[in-house]
């Protein structure tokens, strides 16, 4: 989401611009696997094998595991990360919301966290980002309601998205008797008929509005930029004090490029990881990292869902993401996140898989055999839940914390990622209260809380990783996502958030890229930038 709007920003300001992507492309004319999970086509057991690689990467998904690192036992886990022309945002529900106010000004919400590492304030504030979020609306033809509670933010009124359906509407109906403020989620969505909002894999109907459509694919056809897929990129080398060169491998042969600006926005978990491997005699700790905090401070969100069994007779739930709700974002007892409709719950096969992965990897085998056993009697019990209620979900809000961090893990060719991720007892006691306020709030229709936020392996919106502030002794990047260290590198992705907000991170992601791109054209001129 950052690296494609940034470089098509500065593609269309006149720069020349290579995309190194990891991933095939997936744009028109590919064997791209769309409309359908990867997972459909191999067995959970089956994901780590080289064998389902291909078709996770034709799944526009990142094929290499991901090495959980936080408990007694490593866990490699397939993440569902993006690794393709579009990355993360060709996967996503195509929600685009703006952080709140708040959001910049974290501390003073969160004063019960005293040893997180939560700055007072972000070095940019909302007012800063409010024209680019405009812009990223415009350009990604988002649609949907306004928030009320955003009306006195100078929210920029979207185009009206399709009323909801009935389902949806009955509950937002419900929580407007409550005395809530349910909207139409902003979408990046073109709602072509039959749409089924494509969350989790490409979209078959050519109606979701990513960065690989809005951005990439415009500068590729427009601007002549050009892009590198299936490009990884092994580590920059420096003379010191800048990126002299992007040693990469593509399709088995390894090559250097140099360019004058070096963007890196390979995500909050990958972009750090690379900066580690970059060490040198130079940077013994890695590139970029005089701070010691590459890596560090990781941040996910805390999701749950909540499978609401509506009181009227429905057609089945069409389950696209419509509702969203943001009552519980800054309140009296605290600062939590946002309700908003999920989607589509993953097939009944896949979630009995994953079911049982993570009894086998939490309690023993033992328990994954009385799930096996147990799976005829649960079957039905879960078809009927994705037929007939309506999937909501909660984002909580985490914060940042020195020990929860990527590293690089020591596997193949050594470009593997690792994490380190623990809950402290405050997140805890967050999440145990915002179940409970959710909970209270849906009586008394019949729900079921699927409870997801304490698994590493339900990696949603990690971020922090990079982060930037004023100081080169607390941050890593500048206020213009420069490293502080280096003349010519900048970070776009969700790595450079000092605090996660309580909501989807792209719209924050994009709009900053184009704030970023903003000070690089009145900065530099393009015939002299790579």
């Amino acid at each position: 989401m950052g690296g494609a709007t940034i470089g098509y920003a500065l593609a269309r300001a006149g720069w020349r611009i290579l995309f190194c992507e990891k991933g095939r492309s997936t744009l028109h004319g590919t064997d791209a696997l769309r409309g359908d999970y990867a997972e459909s086509h191999f067995t959970g057991k089956q994901a780590l094998q080289p064998e389902s690689h291909d078709v996770l990467r034709r799944a526009g998904r990142q094929a290499e595991a991901i090495c959980d690192m936080s408990g007694p036992k490593p866990r490699g886990f397939i993440p569902f990360i993006g690794s393709g022309t579009g990355g993360s945002s060709a996967l996503y529900g195509m929600a685009l919301e703006r952080f709140f106010p708040a959001d910049f000004a974290p501390r003073t919400h969160h004063p019960e966290a005293t040893d997180s590492n939560l700055p007072d304030c972000w070095p940019i504030s909302y007012g800063d980002l409010a024209p680019f979020y405009e812009a990223v609306e415009q350009l990604y033809g988002i649609r949907g309601s306004s928030d009320p509670l955003k009306e006195n933010t100078g929210y920029h009124r979207i185009a009206a998205a399709p009323g909801f359906s009935s389902a949806t509407r009955e509950v937002a109906d419900f929580l407007e008797l409550r005395g809530m403020h349910p909207y139409h989620l902003p979408m990046a969505c073109g709602y072509v008929p039959n749409c089924r909002g494509c969350q989790g894999y490409l979209c078959a109907f050519s109606c979701k509005r990513d960065s690989a459509t809005v951005c990439l694919s415009p500068a590729l056809s427009e601007y002549n930029a050009t892009l590198a897929d299936e490009c990884e990129v092994l580590r920059l080398e420096t003379d010191g004090r800048a990126a002299t060169g992007v040693v990469c491998r593509r399709r088995g042969i390894e090559a250097r490029l140099s360019g004058r600006i070096i963007i890196l926005a390979a995500g909050a978990l990958a972009t750090p990881a690379l900066l580690l491997r970059s060490a040198s005699s130079a940077w013994p700790h890695g590139l970029a990292n005089t701070s010691g905090l590459v890596g560090k401070n990781l941040m996910r969100h805390f999701v749950d869902l909540y499978a609401v069994f509506p009181k009227r007779r429905h057609p089945a739930a069409a389950n696209v993401k419509e509702l969203g709700c943001n009552d519980f974002y800054v309140t009296p007892e605290g600062k939590y996140g946002s309700l908003q409709s999920f989607g589509h719950l993953p097939p009944t096969p896949m979630l009995l898989e994953s079911m049982e992965a993570d009894l086998r990897h939490d309690v023993g085998p033992w328990a994954a055999s009385i799930l096996r056993l147990a799976a005829p009697l649960i079957k039905p019990v879960l078809a009927r839940t994705r037929s007939r209620a309506l999937i909501l979900a909660t984002i909580l809000e985490d914060l940042p914390y020195t020990h929860n961090e990527v590293m690089t893990a020591n596997e193949g060719d050594g470009t593997g990622v690792g994490i380190r991720y623990r809950i402290d007892a405050i997140a805890v006691k967050r999440i145990r209260d915002f179940r409970r306020t959710i909970s209270r709030i849906l009586k008394p229709y019949r729900f079921l809380l699927i409870k997801q936020a304490e698994s590493n392996q339900r990696l949603a919106h990690a971020c922090g990783t990079c982060r930037f502030g004023t100081s080169p002794l607390t941050s890593v990047l500048d206020v213009n996502n420069k490293a502080h260290d280096l003349a010519n590198v900048y970070v776009v992705d969700g790595s450079f958030f000092p605090s996660s907000g309580g909501t989807n991170p792209a719209l924050t992601i994009a709009a900053n890229a184009l704030r970023v791109s903003d000070y690089l054209v009145k900065s530099g001129r393009p015939e002299e930038t790579a």
